[in-house]
């Protein structure tokens, strides 16, 4: 018999990265604006603030499934063919919105969304990592890095050019999860190598760095809440579509502004001090927000609480790979995106349920009071363990929570193989 040739995997570096990009713009900016829209149309729709809340918790429950199953889907069917149906099934999540009444339909369609949006993800960063050498790894992470940047915000001022309600936004939406099977379908890429399809060890995350744990699961509960109901405290306090798309990209700028100096000095000094300055700023962001009286100071919280709270999770993978082996790194990334996404099922509901009690300033109360615990936990730790060597850490990376392949892009398959290499020398000495 003759063997089928894969599709043709040289060629020039652009055209190789183009399709997946343009792929990753239109998935990574959908599921941003869909986020933001369903948090508005929900509340148009008379859902309770419990409601809302819930709905973002089924969220990321889909996206703890997709980290998940996706690697075994992989394995089934192959990496096109994957992507293909689960941009397809993004897209009919999205719609079903429009046909079904507000309630467990929309719950049901919301964890399907966050099951597909994470293993669309994947892929697509597998094919990232399959085209990366070790010249090109850092750029292709940075153009990525922008890709997301300005999918997601640019995403926002979708929302007011065609409003929260009726089937229009339904259609935008489902248009753009549709297109991004364009550029896939037509490119040459062909399958990188699959991913090993196992279950990560949670438990192995907390035995490396119960910190890197503590904090990837605190943001979990106040990032991955405000997201959910980010949107519904600017419209409570009287915000327009317009204001609100704002609200939420200038708290995805401030967070990427602040990544590089953050990293830059946690990479001379102990991160635990670099983490606990930048939760402190977060609890104190969120208090003055808590306090602003007028637009322009609000807007000014917000700034600061995505500046300080939007870096930490990347430096708590930081951490976390300071303390590991090369040979635990699959499991810690895949760890901290299930600890993020645990925080994340329990904060969107939980916040909610305290703003349907205390009003909408509870949510940054919650957000503070929470900052305020994990800077306790940190100086805990720090009594009972001693800080990594500067010449024993790992480079700071700016981390997408966008699946577990992301820190397998920014970490390279070369390198890890040569600190694997390291390892095996040292353990025969």
């Amino acid at each position: 018999m003759t063997q089928t040739v894969p599709p043709a995997q040289t060629g020039p570096l652009v055209g190789r990265l183009l399709p997946i990009l343009l792929a990753a713009g239109c998935l990574l900016g959908a599921n941003g604006l869909a986020m933001t829209m369903i948090a508005v149309r929900a509340r148009a729709e008379g859902v309770s603030d419990a409601g809302i809340g819930l709905l973002g918790s089924f969220y990321y429950a889909g996206m703890i499934a997709g980290v998940l199953l996706t690697p075994y889907l992989i394995s089934r069917a192959g990496h096109i063919r994957v992507f293909a149906a689960l941009a397809s099934i993004s897209a009919i999540a999205i719609l079903a919105i429009g046909f079904a009444p507000a309630g467990w339909p929309w719950f049901l369609a919301r964890f399907v969304s966050g099951a597909t949006s994470c293993g669309t993800v994947m892929v697509l960063e597998s094919w990232l990592n399959a085209i990366a050498t070790n010249k090109s790894r850092g750029r292709i992470l940075s153009v990525y890095r922008i890709v997301d940047l300005a999918a997601v915000m640019g995403g926002q001022f979708i929302l007011p050019a065609f409003g929260a309600q009726g089937p229009d936004i339904l259609m935008a939406l489902a248009v753009l999860f549709c297109f991004a099977l364009v550029p896939i379908a037509l490119a040459r890429e062909g399958n990188p190598e699959i991913p090993a399809a196992r279950i990560s060890n949670p438990l192995l995350l907390w035995r490396v760095s119960p910190v890197a744990m503590a904090g990837v699961f605190t943001i979990g509960l106040t990032n991955g809440a405000f997201r959910m109901v980010g949107p519904v405290y600017a419209e409570s306090i009287g915000f327009g579509l317009e204001t609100v798309a704002a609200f939420i990209a200038l708290w995805v700028l401030a967070g990427a502004i602040f990544q590089y100096p953050a990293g830059w000095i946690s990479d001379r000094i102990d991160r635990r001090w670099v983490l606990i300055a930048l939760t402190v700023g977060a609890a104190g962001a969120c208090l003055f927000i808590s306090r602003a009286v007028s637009q322009t100071e609000l807007f000014i919280g917000v700034f600061l609480f995505g500046g300080f709270a939007l870096p930490l999770y990347s430096l708590s993978a930081a951490h976390a790979n300071d303390h590991a082996r090369a040979d635990q790194f699959v499991d810690v990334a895949a760890g901290l995106m299930l600890a993020f996404g645990s925080g994340a099922v329990i904060g969107p509901f939980a916040a909610s349920l305290l703003m349907g009690v205390f009003g909408p300033v509870a949510f940054f109360i919650y957000t503070a009071t929470l900052h305020l615990v994990l800077v306790l936990f940190v100086l805990i730790r720090m009594k009972s363990r001693d800080a990594v060597p500067a010449e024993n850490r790992r480079s700071f990376v700016w981390l997408l929570r966008t699946s577990p392949m992301i820190s397998r892009l920014a970490r390279g398959e070369k390198a890890e193989e040569k600190e694997d290499v390291k390892i095996k020398t040292r353990n025969r000495l």
